[in-house]
């Protein structure tokens, strides 16, 4: 064994040390007929703190909905220059979770868990809207002026540095902002990889396109968008409304077309989610953890991605910002990951059978509308892939500025290392690229929360403040 070799095992044996903390078995409870339930570190995160901040926030997901929607479709100019509005941030959101984890997510964890991962991953939407409340308003609350940028900038690293280090201290960084932000750079540069992989995989499927083209092209176009200065929001603005329709039409199509088998498919949901057949076949564990596995990297609450683009919002009050973003939440999840489950149930089991990845879902496609699914599914996943690669970057920015100040060779750099990677994961194995973004999300999502606990209060007086004013007729 070479030297090189050595090296790269040890740092796999690391790399799989981590990610099973995170995502392995903390806790097996045992289960009728002999198998076990097995909750991750994660899991047993997410799923308190989210019932935690839907009671703290009085079931804020469902009494405020009507709020969320009212305050999408107010206008306002921005007063700082190069400013982003509350709908624009939510739009830069929207366009990393209304991206990867609804077509390549939603197949992964019915692919690995079943129908019933679905309904695990609409539980954890409803519970994790509240929790992007919680860090969309801190991200507000917590915001800087860009100096790089114009507008403002912010996230996690930010609130958590404020939460550790004192306003008279001259220490620069707290240690773990400087892990948050870290974790940050590998999640994002894992999704790269999943998007370059994903993308070529798709073409090659729909056209017989070698994966090195597809990928030339994909990092060509992104690399024109995100070596611009602020061309990012722009065509977000543009992109995120019209694939998201698109889809969304495209679905109910499907839907109508197949509604006599609509009522079996919610029966397979609820029965294969509560897991009678499962839990005696020893899957059950494997029901819960895809559908929370992959709900998060879907939609993000909790793991402090989404913050990063709610900071950058000049909106008039912080609790708006927190609204919008437990929207995007529903959004995604509710609306957008259901279509991706809607499609793939609703096609013929003896088909999808066996299969996984983005052969799942182009063969369901297929079943639905011909080869132009199979056409259809491949673009939209491309338009889905681009608007997250340049989602992330964005997050990327205050992350980086944290970590090495503001300048514009390492805003430069980490953009040419992203662009790197998305051309390495169109060539990389599929399995790996998930468990390193699942590695990021993950490590991002548990400094996140040590911030969040003690700093909700301060996202609860906003909301208190906000309510109060609604009621005055002053939002």
């Amino acid at each position: 064994m070479t030297i090189w070799e050595s090296i790269s095992e040890s740092f796999m044996n690391f790399f799989y040390a981590v990610y099973h903390v995170l995502w392995g078995d903390l806790i097996t409870i045992p289960l009728p007929g002999g198998s076990s339930l097995g909750l991750s570190l994660l899991v047993l995160i997410l799923i308190p703190s989210g019932i935690y901040f839907t009671a703290r926030t009085r079931f804020l997901p469902f009494r405020m909905f009507p709020e969320m929607l009212k305050i999408t479709v107010e206008k306002k100019k921005t007063s700082q220059s190069g400013a982003i509005s509350g709908l624009q941030a939510l739009i830069v959101s929207t366009a990393t979770r209304v991206g990867m984890g609804n077509l390549v997510g939603v197949v992964a964890a019915i692919s690995a868990g079943g129908a019933g991962a679905v309904f695990w991953m609409w539980i954890i939407a409803l519970l994790g809207s509240s929790t992007a409340f919680i860090e969309g308003t801190l991200a507000q609350l917590h915001k800087e002026k860009d100096p790089l940028y114009g507008g403002y900038r912010g996230g996690p690293a930010y609130y958590i540095h404020h939460l550790f280090i004192r306003k008279d201290s001259k220490r620069k960084h707290s240690v773990i902002a400087v892990l948050f932000a870290l974790s940050g750079l590998i999640c994002w540069c894992g999704i790269s990889q999943v998007i370059g992989n994903s993308v070529s995989s798709a073409f090659e499927n729909a056209f017989h396109i070698p994966p090195l083209y597809t990928t030339i092209i994909l990092v060509a176009v992104s690399a024109v968008i995100v070596l611009r200065k602020n061309a990012t929001v722009k065509v977000l603005d543009i992109l995120v409304p019209i694939m998201a329709a698109c889809y969304f039409a495209i679905t109910i199509f499907v839907i109508l077309k197949n509604l006599p088998l609509l009522p079996s498919v919610f029966r397979q949901i609820f029965s294969e989610a509560f897991g009678l057949r499962q839990a005696v076949a020893g899957g059950f564990g494997a029901v819960i953890m895809n559908g929370a596995k992959r709900g998060l990297f879907s939609n993000e609450a909790g793991s402090g991605s989404a913050p990063c683009a709610a900071a950058a919002a000049d909106i008039s009050h912080p609790a708006k910002e927190g609204l919008l973003q437990a929207l995007g939440v529903f959004i995604d999840t509710i609306v957008i990951c259901s279509c991706s489950a809607m499609i793939m149930l609703l096609a013929p089991s003896q088909l999808t059978d066996g299969l996984v990845g983005m052969d799942l879902l182009q063969t369901a496609m297929q079943h639905h509308l011909g080869y132009f699914g199979v056409i259809f599914i491949a673009a939209i996943l491309w338009l889905f892939s681009f608007s997250t690669f340049i989602g992330i970057l964005f997050y990327a920015r205050s992350n980086v500025a944290y970590l090495f100040g503001d300048n514009w060779l390492s805003q430069t750099l980490y953009k040419i290392l992203a662009l790197v990677m998305l051309f390495i994961g169109g060539m990389a194995a599929y399995t790996f690229v998930w468990d390193l973004g699942d590695l990021g999300v993950g490590l991002m999502t548990v400094f996140n929360m040590i911030a969040l606990f003690p700093l909700a209060p301060q996202a609860i007086a906003s909301l208190k403040d906000y309510e109060s004013a609604l009621r005055m007729n002053k939002p």
